[in-house]
């Protein structure tokens, strides 16, 4: 049989190929980049992300690189008040209740380490393609001026997917009209803020911003002020003036990296074209806040990769169909639906409304209950049992 090709080694696009691989189907994969990417990108696991990773045995590895967050803030930044929720609540739901804080990169090398034990995954560097397409029984796609074949292809190769370009599949949406700015660094907020724990959701008087613990470092997602450009805000000053206001030192903070970047809502009208499917960032874009983007993708890859296992055993194509069904309800009502949520919630500026939110947050956390089913929901476990109910 002809290989599936994948398009991307991002988490998505090397999620499906370890899976595909694992069931014995070959599988060539494409990515432009020489290799692994370092800069800043995603780093947060949600429970049944790490339940799926157990699967192929990469999930202890990939917590033991990590930070275990079994708690998640919203806070006051200037009374220090906080609404706090504890994935311990859904211990009886998952094999891992909390938030693991990793960069992408390293479930991405442990994916690889799999991939590279298996005679029939090929992992082609600096390739890029130049175009794809479908005939009757065949997925394709051209790179270095070689036509290669599979039996289908995936494109989880990002927000401005040639995959879906070449499918002709539409991307409705929008794009936000504020930049955010994220921003490392090596000193220690615990040190400071009381009662800090590894993931904060945080209002302040100059606007909003959150604080993740990583293992070396913590990462920090700002917002230019009113008056500056993106350029302006990523400046050394700008950036030490936004983290002096969130704790005043009297030595300036070391910034180990920063970028500037748009946050998108988008999602494809379909993810398959015949044979050719789309993941991840190429299927659907949403606000990273709450960290479900390469989640949600990680998701799509293991649906997908299931799908396809059982039509090369020869199942009817139709079964793809219901991957589309199942995936992109989701991205629309849950995981773009609920990031957007996260984001107008944190974007509230005014003070009586930021109280009002807080103590109803207080009150769902204090709660069992509602506590659970809020967990859930933002855990994302919810909306992948909705999908696994869609014919």
């Amino acid at each position: 049989m002809k290989p599936v090709l994948i398009i991307g080694a991002g988490p998505v696009g090397l999620t499906a190929a370890a899976c595909l691989a694992r069931a014995g189907i070959a599988v060539r994969l494409f990515e432009s980049s020489p290799a692994i990417a370092t800069d800043l990108r995603a780093s947060t696991f949600h429970p049944p992300t790490l339940d799926m990773l157990d699967e192929f045995e990469v999930g202890a590895a990939l917590v033991a690189r990590g930070i275990i967050t079994p708690r998640w803030q919203v806070r006051l930044h200037e009374t220090h008040e906080r609404a706090e929720f504890d994935l311990g609540v859904l211990s009886g739901e998952t094999r891992h209740p909390y938030r693991l804080q990793c960069e992408q990169q390293n479930l991405q090398q442990l994916l690889l380490e799999r991939l590279a034990a298996c005679s029939h995954a090929e992992v082609l560097w600096g390739c890029t393609v130049q175009e794809a397409g479908e005939d009757a029984d065949s997925a394709w796609l051209s790179a270095a001026g070689e036509i290669h074949q599979g039996c289908f292809l995936i494109g989880a190769d990002g927000a401005h997917s040639l995959v879906r370009r070449c499918a002709s599949i539409g991307f409705q949406g929008e794009s936000y009209p504020e930049t955010t700015l994220l921003v490392t660094t090596d000193f220690d907020f615990a040190q400071v803020l009381p009662g800090l724990s590894g993931v904060n959701y945080v209002w302040s008087e100059y606007g909003t911003f959150s604080l993740l613990r990583l293992p070396r470092v913590w990462r920090v997602s700002l917002y230019p002020d009113p008056d500056e450009s993106p350029e302006q805000a990523l400046s050394d000053e700008a950036i030490e003036l936004k983290l002096q206001r969130i704790a005043p030192r009297a030595v300036r903070y070391r910034i180990l990296d920063r970028r500037s970047y748009r946050i998108h809502q988008r999602v494809a009208d379909t993810y398959r074209r015949g044979r050719m499917l789309l993941a991840g960032d190429a299927a659907h874009l949403n606000s990273p806040s709450g960290g479900m983007g390469m989640n949600g993708g990680i998701h799509d890859a293991f649906n997908l990769a299931d799908k396809l296992i059982r039509v090369c055993g020869g199942e009817d194509p139709a079964l793809l169909d219901q991957y589309v069904r199942q995936r992109r309800t989701i991205a629309v009502e849950h995981i773009i639906a609920q990031a957007d949520r996260n984001r107008r919630r944190m974007r509230e500026r005014d003070p009586a409304r930021r109280e009002h939110v807080l103590r109803d947050l207080q009150a769902t956390a204090a709660d069992a209950t509602r506590a659970r089913a809020y967990l859930l929901e933002s855990a994302m476990i919810a909306g992948l049992r909705r999908a696994a109910a869609i014919a």
